[in-house]
């Protein structure tokens, strides 16, 4: 196992800076839907935040489960050419989760990044579907 490279074989690859931006989006996600339920958090930050990284976690893991049964070619071969293999292990269950619970956590604290996020983050998805012909492309250069 790398530290650096391909997923399917290192911790972190050039998906990470990605999974970083969209926890800073799903940070203001998590905020908005804490913000929605009619619960008074006011005099306890504790379970502020543990709705709010409750609700990153959730996010985080779904995405994975279902990330994992698109690189397994349940959408079809086009889209698991795309994905490039399956993800290392401790990729999946490790680093892309903390990662976005770092990115909600720095959302948490600095609230003006959120568009900044949010435009990177559309940026890069669709330079790498629709330009790069796989999603592992850019790791090739790096």
């Amino acid at each position: 196992m790398q530290f650096w490279g391909v997923k399917t074989e290192a911790l972190f690859d050039v998906w990470s800076v990605e999974h970083f931006i969209t926890g800073i989006c799903t940070g203001w996600l998590a905020a908005r839907v804490q913000g929605k339920l009619q619960v008074d958090t006011t005099n306890n930050i504790r379970l502020d935040y543990y709705i709010k990284y409750s609700f990153v976690l959730l996010m985080a893991a779904m995405w994975e489960v279902m990330e994992h049964y698109l690189e397994t070619g349940l959408a079809g071969a086009k889209v698991a050419y795309w994905f490039q293999g399956v993800e290392h292990p401790l990729n999946r269950m490790l680093t892309d989760p903390l990662l976005l619970m770092l990115g909600a956590a720095f959302y948490f604290r600095n609230k003006g990044v959120y568009l900044y996020a949010r435009v990177f983050s559309v940026l890069w998805l669709l330079v790498h579907i629709f330009i790069f012909p796989h999603s592992m492309y850019m790791q090739h250069y790096f």
